[in-house]
């Protein structure tokens, strides 16, 4: 009992182990992606854009001067000086501000959803190195394996228990399995590139993967409703968010604009007169009001933005229906992996004991070397596909969390 408590322990930090290294590249690859690096400057531009919607109308300066002077009561006008300026109604600003700043949120989800579709990419891609490396281990023991069967034979050979033809034929395998791992590892390197590449990285380098890996014996718990928290699915609400600002926006522009401006003119003196206000300057304070009388443009854009609120909830829905049908697809596959894993075990058991059985056959010298090579063939296979449906299961399990989590 001791000794299978030590050797969960030693699972379970291996287990932790594994889930930090995986952990650290993701972070790594948010840090360098340029993707992310596209998505965050955009994210920074829609935010400035929240600056840009606190501004007013241009300050209107006028400057005439009266090539004739037309005479006046009090003098001869000179020169008209002018200025002017147009504010918007009441809460226009407020309303662009907040248009803004919906449009900054909702680009501030396409970052959360690219760093997930990122981790996402990097767990997948690193499960299958693991998968390739697994394989690699696996056909080294079973080259090993054959060595070792091949001086049993030549061993039976001597002794005329088996035909030089046994030996052969453990040779020919043996070149088989080297030319597997062989493929293996053009496999992995070109897994590590596509790897590296997405950490934005030295194609070269090295990456750690572990040695081990299985299925846990529980299934964490999988809520749909988790579903409906996706980004991918939260971006649709803040579209229709930023549709409703729009709308206000829209109100508060089709609404009057008011303006004040102030004019001046400098009136010269009647030399030939004298009387109150001889020469006295004009100045006249403006007000006035822009009214969008034929208002149809905003009428339109009312309706513009009904129908894009619309597509905006069939959107969400399809995409909801499509999450949905990727997350039962993912649940399903990950149990296949499971079932999979389980029959393949109990028959990589019941190869391993019938290999025992031929060991033991070859102490009374009755050792089949046909029956090792189908025996050893059918172990290789098991394992192999033990190791593929460790690959499979993390993958889907890779994608459920992107989806639920």
């Amino acid at each position: 009992m001791r000794y299978i408590i030590v050797i969960a322990l030693v699972f379970i930090a291996f287990a932790k182990a594994d889930a930090q290294q995986l952990a650290s590249y993701i972070q790594e690859a948010e840090k360098n992606n340029p993707e992310i690096q596209a998505f965050e400057l955009r994210y920074n531009i829609a935010e400035e854009k929240v600056n840009e919607a606190d501004w007013l109308p241009n300050t209107e300066i006028g400057v005439g001067y009266f090539v004739s002077e037309p005479e006046t009561r009090t003098g001869a006008q000179r020169a008209r000086f002018s200025v002017s300026q147009m504010l918007p109604w009441f809460g226009t600003i407020t309303a662009r501000e907040n248009y803004a700043s919906s449009m900054a949120d909702a680009q501030y989800v396409d970052i959360v959803i690219a760093k997930r579709r990122l981790a996402l990419s990097v767990s997948q891609s690193y499960y299958k190195l693991y998968s390739i490396k697994a394989k690699q281990l696996i056909l080294d023991e079973n080259i090993q394996l054959l060595e070792t069967y091949e001086r049993l034979a030549l061993t039976s050979v001597e002794v005329g228990n088996a035909s030089a033809v046994d030996v052969l034929r453990l040779q020919i395998r043996q070149n088989e399995l080297v030319q597997q791992k062989e493929v293996l590892e053009q496999d992995y390197l070109a897994e590590q590139t596509v790897f590296n590449n997405l950490l934005n990285r030295d194609e070269t380098l090295e990456v750690q993967v572990p040695q081990e890996l299985t299925i846990p014996d529980e299934e964490p718990l999988v809520s749909n409703e988790n579903l409906k928290l996706n980004p991918e699915l939260l971006k649709y609400d803040k579209l229709y968010e930023s549709v409703e600002q729009s709308e206000l926006l829209n109100q508060k522009q089709s609404s009057p604009n008011i303006g004040f401006g102030l004019d001046y003119v400098p009136v010269s003196e009647r030399p030939d007169m004298n009387f109150t206000d001889n020469g006295k300057d004009i100045i006249m304070p403006m007000v006035s009001i822009s009214i969008p009388i034929f208002n149809n443009k905003y009428k339109s854009v009312t309706k513009q933005n009904q129908l894009k609120q619309l597509q905006i909830q069939s959107q969400k829905e399809d995409r909801l229906n499509k999450l949905e049908t990727l997350l039962a697809d993912a649940k399903y596959n990950r149990e296949n992996a499971r079932i999979k894993f389980n029959i393949q075990s109990d028959n990589l058991k019941q190869a391993n004991d019938a290999e025992e059985i031929l060991i033991k056959n070859y102490e009374t010298g009755t050792i089949d070397f046909n029956d090792v090579l189908d025996v050893q063939e059918l172990q290789l296979k098991f394992q192999i596909n033990l190791i593929e449906s460790i690959k499979g299961y993390y993958i889907q399990y890779a994608l459920i969390n992107y989806l639920t989590q």
